[in-house]
Parts: C-alpha cells; sequence; structure tokens
C-alpha cells in the first residue's frame, strides 16, 4: 500500500486561505477609512487599521493602484448583493420608479469611494477604469431595463442612451447631493423626473 502524505496541500491550502482573509481585512479596512471619511487613507492607516503591518500590506498589494483595483471589486460585490432585476415588461412609469430607486440605493453605496477616487482618478489609471465599468455597468442595464424605449427612438438611440446614463451616474448624482444639497428621495425623484422626460420623448 502506498501512503499519501496530505499534509503539504493541507499547510499549502491553509496559507492560501489565511493570505485571502488578510487581502480582505486590508480591503475592508481601506473602505471602512473612507467610509469613516479619512478619503485619502495612507498605507500605514489601512496597516494599522486591518491589524497587520505595513510590510504585509505591500507584500500582499504591490502598490495603491492594485489595492484600488480590489476595492473597487468589493464595492462592486456590495452593490451587486443590494440589486434585483427590474423587469422590462412592466409599464413605463413602474420601470422607473423600480429602477431609481435602486440606482439611489447603490449610488448611495458607491458615495463615499467615489468621493474619494475623485481626489486621487486623474493620478490612477485603476481609479479611472473602475469608473469607466461602472459607468459600463449602468449603460447595460439601461439598455435592458428601457430596451423597448431606446428602440423606438431609431436613429436617434444611441443619443438617449447617452442622455439616460449620464443621468443614473455618479456625477449627476453627486450634483444633486453634494453641491445641490438633496436628500436621497429629492435626488431619486429628479432623475425619475429626467429619465421620464428623455424616455417618452425620445421616440421617433
Amino acid at each position: 500500500m502506498i501512503e499519501v502524505d496530505t499534509d503539504p496541500p493541507a499547510r499549502v491550502d491553509g496559507r492560501a486561505a489565511r493570505a485571502e482573509r488578510t487581502r480582505a481585512a486590508i480591503v475592508e479596512a481601506h473602505l471602512a477609512l473612507i467610509d469613516a471619511g479619512d478619503l485619502r487613507p495612507t498605507g500605514e492607516r489601512i496597516a494599522e487599521r486591518a491589524g497587520v503591518s505595513l510590510r504585509t500590506l505591500w507584500t500582499n498589494f504591490k502598490d495603491m493602484e492594485t489595492l484600488f483595483a480590489a476595492t473597487g471589486r468589493r464595492i462592486g460585490e456590495r452593490q451587486a448583493a443590494i440589486w434585483r432585476p427590474v423587469a422590462p415588461g412592466l409599464p413605463l412609469a413602474t420601470r422607473i420608479a423600480e429602477f431609481t430607486g435602486q440606482r439611489a440605493r447603490m449610488l448611495e453605496v458607491l458615495a463615499p469611494s467615489a468621493r474619494a477616487s475623485a481626489l486621487r482618478e486623474p493620478f490612477s489609471p485603476q481609479l479611472r477604469r473602475n469608473r469607466e465599468a461602472a459607468i459600463a455597468r449602468v449603460r447595460q442595464e439601461i439598455e435592458a431595463v428601457f430596451g423597448a424605449e431606446l428602440a423606438h427612438a431609431g436613429p436617434g438611440r444611441g443619443q438617449l442612451l447617452d442622455a439616460s446614463t449620464v443621468a443614473c451616474t455618479w456625477a449627476a448624482w453627486s450634483m444633486m447631493r453634494d453641491a445641490m444639497g438633496l436628500d436621497v428621495e429629492a435626488a431619486r425623484a429628479a432623475m425619475a423626473r429626467t429619465l421620464t422626460a428623455l424616455l417618452t420623448t425620445g421616440a421617433r
């Protein structure tokens, strides 16, 4: 009988699991600092919050760009946890109400990180990629939920999609929440009014 030593794989699996927990703790610490208002947390503060050494932080993330990528994925997971599909067969008014209510919730989840990203995005290719990915997801959802209205726009479909996307992304939300001081419901209502105007006048 040949004996098989299972200890080395187990040790490898254990190390991998510990490394994954450490990476997750660092990402959560990064987000916790941002959520608490520290919009430009340093590596030292992130490591302290995560309960790891600075060396451990940079062993797991070679630079801030890789940390930004992991943090962006975690924010996406947070948003995915509250996302629910909006049935495209519902009446337009119902779809707009459900869609904008959901967008409001997701944008509020994004808000602290979006404000932090705005400070560093001009110098960070990864943060720009994170933003581009977020816009692409919104665009795809608009196409899924409001496909009939976009189709009715004929040659103006692309322009209608662009305008609808602008109305539902962080830049517009930040304008309403931060610059204009609207509360969540008022901002959601303004988004809904904009979408209603666009989608009901965009048909040929």
